[in-house]
């Protein structure tokens, strides 16, 4: 126990060595935690998804200052990737629950026509919509293009005619 004591430190007088053993220490139990969560935590970029990166990282950094307890860090950060993990399934299972917790997409350009109050309601200007048909469709030619949507995780995409 004393050496274990001596490697990570107690409190929040931790030396740099001490702070790098319970970095490396979060980064083994983040795998594990990110291996529960799923590949969704940080592969979709939808707003619950960025909710459980910013909020891990907030309770883990705790953990590696010496700020909170190092048990108590990772059983909030496993009570938080199992919520998480519920959620998804919940998402994945039920259109309205989906609708509730991720939104819908949004129709901004359909047939030649900018949808104004669409895009206003989606916070984007013509040049946001324009970056976005870029991207996806790989174009500036809005003649070639049938709808352009607003998606669920806030990236802009175009369907060609």
């Amino acid at each position: 126990m004393e050496s274990l004591l001596k490697i990570f430190g107690e409190g929040e007088h931790l030396d740099a060595v001490q702070m790098s053993c319970r970095g490396v220490v979060m980064f083994l139990i983040m795998l594990v935690l990110i291996r529960i969560s799923g590949r969704r935590s940080f592969g979709m970029r939808t707003a619950l998804d960025n909710i459980i990166a910013v909020s891990l990282g907030a309770i883990m950094s705790r953990a590696v200052v010496g700020a909170s307890p190092f048990r108590s860090v990772v059983v909030c950060c496993l009570v938080i990737v199992l919520l998480h993990r519920a959620v998804g399934r919940l998402i994945a299972a039920g259109k309205k629950f989906s609708r509730v917790v991720e939104g819908e997409k949004i129709l901004l350009f359909e047939d030649g026509v900018f949808l104004k109050e669409h895009m206003k309601r989606a916070l984007v200007c013509e040049e946001d919509l324009m970056q976005g048909v870029r991207k996806s469709a790989l174009t500036e030619d809005m003649s070639q293009i049938k709808k352009v949507y607003m998606e669920r995780n806030g990236e802009i995409s175009a369907i060609r005619k």
